[in-house]
Order: C-alpha cells, then sequence, then structure tokens
C-alpha cells in the first residue's frame, strides 16, 4: 500500500495539481491546500484503483482529477471503518472521519459520465501527527 500522488490546490472547486511532497499539519490538513481547516475532511485520499474505474468509462484522468489531496495503491479506502488510523511514511498519522461525499452539482466528471467515484469511494481523514508526504510512501494502518 503506497502513495502514488501528492495533490494540492489554491481554491476549492478544481482539479488539484501534483505536488513532489506535502507537509501535513495537525488539526488543518496539508499545508497550503484550499481544502484544509480546522475541520472532519481536512485530507481527502482516493485510490488509484477508483481512478481505473473512471478511466474505462473513456476518461482521460490523472491523479488529482478528482480533487482529491492523496492518490493511493493496493488499499481499499471504502472498506475502512471510521475511526481507522493510518500512517503515511515515516511520521504522518490521519485518522478516518468520512466515506464518499455528496457531489456537488457542478462536477465536470459527473457532467462527462454520468457518475463519480468520489461520493462512494473517497475517503476523508483529519491529521493527527503531522509530517511530509511523498509519492512512494508505504501507507500502513495502525
Amino acid at each position: 500500500m503506497k502513495v502514488i500522488a501528492v495533490s494540492t490546490s489554491k481554491t476549492t472547486g478544481v482539479k488539484k495539481t501534483n505536488v513532489p511532497s506535502a507537509r501535513l499539519i495537525i488539526n488543518h490538513g496539508l499545508e497550503g491546500d484550499a481544502h484544509a481547516g480546522d475541520w472532519h475532511r481536512q485530507v481527502s485520499l482516493l485510490a488509484e484503483e477508483s481512478i481505473d474505474k473512471m478511466r474505462a468509462e473513456g476518461l482521460d484522468l490523472a491523479p488529482g482529477d478528482f480533487a482529491e489531496n492523496v492518490t493511493t495503491e493496493g488499499i481499499d479506502l471504502a472498506s475502512l471503518e471510521i475511526g481507522t488510523q493510518i500512517r503515511i511514511g515515516a511520521e504522518s498519522v490521519l485518522e478516518l472521519t468520512q466515506i464518499g461525499k455528496e457531489c456537488h452539482t457542478g462536477c465536470a466528471i459527473r457532467k462527462a459520465v454520468g457518475k463519480c467515484v468520489m461520493p462512494t469511494e473517497g475517503v476523508f481523514f483529519k491529521v493527527i501527527t503531522p509530517g511530509e508526504i511523498k509519492p512512494g510512501d508505504e501507507i500502513v494502518i495502525c
């Protein structure tokens, strides 16, 4: 189980840009990301396997296109239970707070193919232990 991409954006409602690394801030989220803040959806994760489902619909998609902060590989995120903690890299610990979300009406993916994976397969975490994360980091369920 590992990180495929780390992505941030300065505003909400847009695709995120892949970055070489990012700092997770306790009770906040990814430093510099528009979705960060003192709330329960500080960091969003989506599996590469979920993105592949949408690619099978004919879409050309990259990590961050669903506005997820962390794209993962090899972990069934939607099967985790609320309260589950994961460690990313050497030190960062996150706690699962929400599975799925309501798809907003302006979602470009939903408009293109009539469905989107974020409402059922995107997951949200709060930061318990801060640290730097980057593509290639191992993900461990605590």
